[in-house]
């Protein structure tokens, strides 16, 4: 799955003023920043669906081979009864064509009792045969039923094995890459910024006080390194999609301008982090969003001066392409 660029470039400067229609442009590509994310949530959710009903059809499709390896048993067991019976009746057929053969000279009433066995017995065997044969037959569209099951059933594991296999190495990958970024940003750990790996996604997580002077977005020179340093770890990765989301504690901005209020704030901010990633960074434009949250996900309490310090930030959301997942489910 390919993630949509959405890089607006607008030119924050202290004291200028954005026009209109710049200002306008950012804020759609803020809402279509919105849909992409909420698109990538639903896909990852059906991802997930669907490796599930997959391992319930193969729980089923195991448990259709059971059932059917019992019938087959048991079908088994009555055609040796029939052969036995089968067999049974023939070595009587023998026996009395035999005496019919011996008795032809004792008696045209005793002939026509023997002629009347005869007859009931071959009715018994040709219906036996008949038994036998239909027998046959079902057992045959069983075994190729079963071997059906059994073929679809392979096929099913293969693709939860591979798809469990891709899983682990994305999950492997991502923890390596996780521990790269926190080795790389160790020197920050003390200045509002935090690591985490959740939800199969890294969030790099730094606050406002790292990276922008109060009511600006124009990047300090503490920030600048922490986003250069970050941007040297995963410059080269080719299989994530990088979003830059900008948060605002609840107090309203009083600025004036461009900027009129905490959403503002928030996209021009991520703005400002995706152009040092990408122009002094060298990380690749395709790879980036930058989107603005304003004041509306918080991660503490607003009614605190520290509370609203860790709302104020920036969320770096680094996400694996699924890509080769999503061309195994549609297979």
């Amino acid at each position: 799955m390919k993630f949509p660029l959405f890089l607006a470039a607008i030119a924050i400067v202290a004291s200028s003023c954005v026009p209109s229609r710049q200002y306008e442009e950012l804020k759609t590509k803020q809402e279509t920043c919105e849909n992409e994310r909420e698109s990538l949530t639903n896909s990852n959710r059906k991802l997930l669906a669907d490796n599930e009903e997959m391992k319930a059809s193969i729980a089923k499709m195991t448990k259709e081979i059971n059932q059917i390896k019992i019938d087959t048993a048991s079908d088994g067991k009555y055609y040796r009864k029939l052969q036995s019976k089968y067999q049974s009746l023939d070595k009587l057929n023998e026996d009395l064509t035999e005496r019919l053969s011996k008795s032809r000279n004792e008696g045209d009433k005793e002939n026509r009792k023997l002629l009347e066995e005869l007859r009931e017995t071959q009715l018994d065997l040709q219906r036996r045969e008949d038994d036998l044969r239909e027998l046959e037959r079902e057992l045959g569209l069983k075994e190729q039923r079963l071997n059906d099951v059994q073929s679809e059933l392979e096929k099913r594991e293969a693709r939860v094995k591979e798809l469990e296999n891709i899983i682990a190495e994305k999950d492997a990958a991502f923890r390596a890459l996780k521990d790269r970024i926190s080795a790389a940003l160790t020197g920050f750990a003390d200045k509002g910024l935090t690591v985490e790996q959740r939800n199969g996604k890294i969030y790099v997580s730094l606050e406002a006080k790292l990276l922008f002077p109060s009511g600006s977005t124009i990047v300090n020179a503490d920030g600048k390194k922490a986003l250069l340093d970050l941007s040297a770890v995963i410059k080269n990765e080719k299989e994530i999609t990088i979003l830059v989301e900008g948060h605002t504690d609840t107090d309203p901005f009083n600025g004036s301008g461009a900027i009129k209020d905490n959403w503002d704030l928030s996209v021009m901010r991520a703005t400002s982090v995706v152009k040092i990633m990408t122009n002094d960074g060298g990380v690749n434009n395709t790879m980036l969003t930058a989107a603005g949250r304003g004041e509306f996900i918080p991660v503490a309490d607003n009614s605190t001066a520290e509370g609203k310090a860790k709302n104020r930030r920036i969320e770096i959301i680094l996400t694996p392409n699924l890509d080769k997942l999503f061309e195994i489910i549609n297979e």
